[in-house]
């Protein structure tokens, strides 16, 4: 595991909150540093199908097997443990007591805004800085390298090429959860706007001119 610098910053909020609530992009190395972070704590997935059907029917008999707390990874697929969590803290008053990790900000930050306000401590996870890859001796040697290599942890802990690991996780990941996100149902056309977006990236966000050229109308980019 390359060494994160959000690392401190974890264990400065599990000093003050309650809860921390690790969101970012997928893959980004969240689960890895929970685990790392939090290695005392015990570790359940909610995409595990039986975890999460337990969770759904009886979250309080979930909770209660984590006396002294617990990692809970992908929240978002049962966001109604938010509630049953906010009641559990409120009562025990420890700090540090859960981690949660989520892949859809959107979605999981407005659940902790309603829910758990006051009592978690967030944390958005992106993929390695370039100060991190230095730390590890993993820095690319030109911008262009880095450019085309990108940040992704899985593109420097395995044998990958970019020309192989992106493309899955553009279709597997982006296209999954921001189709669900925005109910986009043509896929053509948002594979287009990405394409888009992407030859864009350094320059001022136009969405007039972005929607001229994918042929959608302003307000659909706005979306």
């Amino acid at each position: 595991m390359i060494p994160r610098d959000a690392h401190s910053t974890l264990l400065r909020l599990a000093r003050g909150f309650p809860v921390l609530a690790i969101t970012g992009p997928r893959q980004s190395g969240k689960t890895t540093l929970a685990r790392h972070t939090f290695a005392h704590l015990p570790y359940v997935s909610l995409e595990n199908p039986e975890e999460r059907e337990f969770a759904l029917t009886d979250p309080r008999g979930f909770l209660a097997r984590f006396p002294d707390g617990a990692v809970l990874d992908e929240i978002q697929r049962c966001p109604a443990l938010l509630s049953w969590l906010q009641g559990l803290v409120d009562e025990r008053r420890r700090m540090g007591d859960f981690v949660l990790t989520g892949s859809q900000q959107f979605e999981l930050a407005h659940g902790l805004t309603q829910t758990l306000a006051g009592r978690v401590g967030r944390l958005e996870l992106l993929p390695l800085s370039a100060g991190e890859l230095r730390q590890a001796g993993r820095l690319p040697a030109s911008l262009e390298a880095l450019l085309w290599r990108g940040g992704y942890p899985p593109l420097y802990d395995r044998p990958l090429e970019p020309t192989d690991w992106l493309p899955a996780y553009v279709a597997t990941y982006v296209e999954r959860d921001v189709r669900q996100l925005l109910e986009v149902r043509d896929l053509t056309l948002f594979q287009r706007f990405v394409r888009m977006c992407a030859a864009r990236t350094g320059q001022l966000l136009n969405l007039t001119a972005l929607a001229a050229d994918c042929g959608v109308s302003a307000t659909t980019a706005r979306q």
